[in-house]
């Protein structure tokens, strides 16, 4: 399906809408449903133990209004898989299921817009594009006659970090070769793309050692897409130091990279790491933010006070200052990510 794909699916819905909305956070999401995520393989455990979870949160945010789901690949990797004794065929299994449960997910809410099968939902179809005024008594689904495209299944590529599991992917010092990377994330890129995944999210990257390996992996699946999306030091430097200028001008020339931005990073930063990337690339800058918590990897614990209430609110100043595709990350909920919706798609 992707293999062959030779649309970027960004640029298609960009061309029909000023914003595209993603989707929010999935860990914080399962752990409301009950799920133990104290384990290194975090919401990849969840894969093993009630993948079912996994299609409903990823419904709620469909429901919500996301263009986009991110799948529960983050940490799931075939080294990782491995330390729990699955062995590789199954672990390629296991990563390839996440594109597919993501895709239920999308299937089975588009098909509830579509059919009106939602309670007092009246819709009509123009193209690709919904136009509804789906209403439930839950805040997730009111898409009150807003044009929404078909949604898309974004594979999460996290990085190298993410496998250590001891919050390194905010460092990203890793003191491994490039050729260690690639071995790392080429066989779960390949899984992801071979089970049907619309586009790759490379994201909460740390370094420009890692992006650049990433990025040259890519290549070798030709009419593939991916976004690439940093974790941020402050509001004008990645994880590990480089300027966030500095990746623009690097990636910003990459035929394949769709969208390039940041993601997990406090809310406070991020006008500033948008400015910069929209005025030094024409890629579009993609943005989704955590709560504004601090997450402490030792403990697996999250404190401060989060700003997610405002997430509506500042997406203003995101768009303002160039953003075109806008979501959360750890911490945000399907209701911001309504809220999202509602603001955007009037």
């Amino acid at each position: 399906m992707t293999q062959t794909q030779q649309t970027n699916p960004i640029e298609q819905i960009l061309r029909e809408h000023p914003v595209m909305i993603l989707d929010g956070a999935l860990a914080t999401e399962l752990e409301q449903h009950g799920c133990d995520l104290d384990d290194p393989l975090w919401s990849a455990r969840v894969l093993l133990e009630n993948p079912d979870v996994i299609v409903q949160v990823h419904a709620d945010y469909f429901r919500a209004g996301a263009d986009c789901a991110i799948t529960s690949s983050y940490q799931a990797t075939v080294d990782g898989f491995r330390k729990r004794g699955i062995g590789e065929q199954e672990a390629l299994d296991l990563i390839r299921k996440t594109v597919e449960l993501a895709a239920q997910a999308r299937d089975n809410v588009w098909a509830e817009v579509q059919g009106g099968g939602v309670e007092n939902t009246e819709v009509k179809l123009e193209g690709n594009l919904v136009i509804g005024t789906a209403q439930q008594t839950s805040d997730v689904l009111e898409t009150g006659g807003l044009a929404r495209p078909r949604p898309m299944v974004a594979a999460s590529v996290g990085p190298y970090g993410a496998y250590l599991a001891d919050g390194s992917e905010y460092i990203g010092h890793y003191g491994v070769s490039d050729e260690t990377l690639a071995a790392f994330h080429r066989p779960r890129m390949a899984a992801l793309l071979e089970a049907g995944a619309d586009i790759l999210a490379f994201e909460t990257i740390p370094s420009l050692q890692e992006a650049q390996v990433l990025v040259d992996l890519l290549k070798e699946f030709p009419h593939a897409y991916a976004w690439l999306s940093f974790s941020l030091k402050d509001g004008t430097a990645i994880s590990e130091g480089t300027p966030i200028e500095t990746c623009a001008q690097l990636f910003g020339s990459e035929p394949q990279i769709a969208a390039i931005g940041l993601n997990c990073a406090p809310m406070e930063v991020v006008t500033e790491a948008v400015s910069i990337l929209n005025r030094t690339s024409d890629k579009p800058v993609i943005v989704y933010p955590n709560s504004g918590e601090v997450y402490d990897a030792a403990t697996k614990t999250w404190s401060g006070q989060g700003t997610c209430g405002s997430m509506s609110d500042a997406s203003e100043q995101w768009v303002a200052a160039g953003a075109k595709i806008i979501g959360g990350c750890c911490r945000t909920t399907p209701h911001q990510i309504g809220e999202l919706a509602k603001k955007w798609r009037k």
